[in-house]
C-alpha cells in the first residue's frame, strides 16, 4: 500500500514538472493573462463610455414634451441617481451572476435579446469569412505564382489597383452598389437581409469585398516571398509537380503567416455586421446597437459591446493557440 501511494506521489510529481516544464504553460499563461486584462478594461470602458454620451436616457423615455417631476421619477426608477461607484457596483455584482440588466426601454433582459439576435449576426460574419478565405488563398496563391513566374504581367500589375481600389471601400458603398446591381437592376437577389441563403448573399459580399482584397495582396505576397526561397528552388531541382509543390510547401507557410492577420480580419468582420445590418435591414445586434445609442439605452449598449469584445478576444486566444500548433517557435516568444 505504502509503495502504491509513494508511486502515485511521484507520478504526480512528475506529471507537475512536465506541465512546469512544457512551453505552452507559459504561453497559455501569458494569453490568458492578456484575456483576463482586456475582459476588464472592457467591463470598465463599457460601463462609463455610455455615460460620456450626452444625452438623458429618462429624457428619451419620456419625451421632450414631459415635465421635470416626471423625468425625475423615471431617473430614479432607473437607478440613475444613485453615484457612480454605486451603479458600478451593481453592474459588477450583475455581471457575476450572468445578469446583463433589463433594456431602458423595452424592459427585456438583455441576455434574452442578445439570444435572439447575435446568431444572426454571427452567421453573417462567419458567412463574410468564408468568402473572404475562398477569394483570397487560392486567387493570392495563383497571382503570386503568376508573378514569381513573370507570366500574365498585365493581370498582376493590374491585380494591385484593382485590390487596392476594393481594400479600400467601405460597407455601406459595397452594399449600396450590390443592391443597386443584384437587386434592384437584375433583381437576382432580394434587398431584405435574412437568414435564408440568398438573403445573406449581399450582406455578406458587402462586409467581405474589403477584407478579401487586402487577404489576397498579403497571400500573393507571402507567395511570392516563400516561392524565392533556397528549399524551394531544391525542391523543384528534385522535379516535383507544381501542385505537390504548392500543397507541400507554399500553401503552409502561407497560411501560416496569414493566420494572425485572419484572425484580426475576423474581429474587423464583427464590425462590418453594424454597417451591412443597417444597410440590408436585418435583425442582428448591429442595428439593434444603434437603436440602443440613440435611445440612450445603457444596459443594451453595455451588454451588446461587452460580448462582441468578448467574441473579438476569444478569436485572437484561439489563433494564438493555432499559430502555437503550426508554428512551436512561437511559444518561447515574447509577445510584441
Amino acid at each position: 500500500m505504502v509503495t502504491t501511494a509513494a508511486g502515485a506521489s511521484a507520478a504526480s510529481r512528475g506529471l507537475a514538472r512536465r506541465v512546469a516544464g512544457s512551453p505552452w504553460t507559459g504561453y497559455l499563461a501569458r494569453r490568458l493573462g492578456g484575456v483576463a486584462a482586456v475582459l476588464a478594461f472592457l467591463v470598465v470602458v463599457t460601463f462609463m463610455i455610455v455615460r460620456w454620451v450626452p444625452g438623458d436616457p429618462a429624457r428619451q423615455i419620456v419625451g421632450l414634451t414631459a415635465g421635470e417631476e416626471e423625468v425625475r421619477q423615471v431617473r430614479e426608477r432607473l437607478g440613475l441617481t444613485e453615484p457612480l461607484w454605486r451603479q458600478f457596483g451593481s453592474y459588477l455584482g450583475g455581471l457575476a451572476h450572468g445578469d446583463l440588466g433589463a433594456s431602458f426601454t423595452t424592459g427585456q433582459p438583455v441576455s434574452s435579446m442578445l439570444a435572439q439576435r447575435l446568431p444572426l449576426t454571427i452567421a453573417l460574419a462567419t458567412s463574410a469569412l468564408v468568402v473572404v478565405l475562398a477569394v483570397a488563398i487560392p486567387l493570392g496563391t495563383a497571382v503570386g505564382v503568376a508573378q514569381q513566374r513573370g507570366r500574365a504581367r498585365a493581370a498582376t500589375s493590374s491585380f494591385g489597383v484593382g485590390a487596392s481600389v476594393l481594400g479600400a471601400m467601405p460597407e455601406y458603398v459595397a452594399g449600396t452598389l450590390l443592391v443597386f446591381v443584384f437587386a434592384l437592376t437584375l433583381r437576382w437577389l432580394p434587398v431584405q437581409g435574412g437568414a435564408g441563403f440568398t438573403s445573406m448573399i449581399l450582406p455578406a459580399l458587402s462586409i467581405a469585398i474589403a477584407p478579401a482584397a487586402v487577404l489576397t495582396r498579403l497571400v500573393r505576397n507571402e507567395t511570392a516571398t516563400v516561392l524565392s526561397q533556397d528549399y524551394i528552388t531544391m525542391a523543384m531541382s528534385k522535379r516535383l509537380s507544381n501542385t505537390r509543390l504548392l500543397l507541400r510547401h507554399v500553401v503552409p507557410n502561407v497560411v501560416t503567416s496569414t493566420l494572425t492577420l485572419g484572425g484580426l480580419i475576423l474581429v474587423a468582420l464583427l464590425g462590418g455586421t453594424v454597417v451591412a445590418e443597417n444597410v440590408f435591414n436585418m435583425p442582428g445586434i448591429g442595428s439593434e446597437i444603434v437603436r440602443a445609442i440613440v435611445k440612450r439605452d445603457y444596459p443594451e449598449v453595455q451588454g451588446i459591446i461587452l460580448v462582441l469584445g468578448l467574441v473579438a478576444v476569444l478569436i485572437n486566444l484561439i489563433v494564438d493557440v493555432a499559430l502555437g500548433l503550426l508554428d512551436p517557435r512561437v511559444l518561447t516568444r515574447r509577445r510584441s
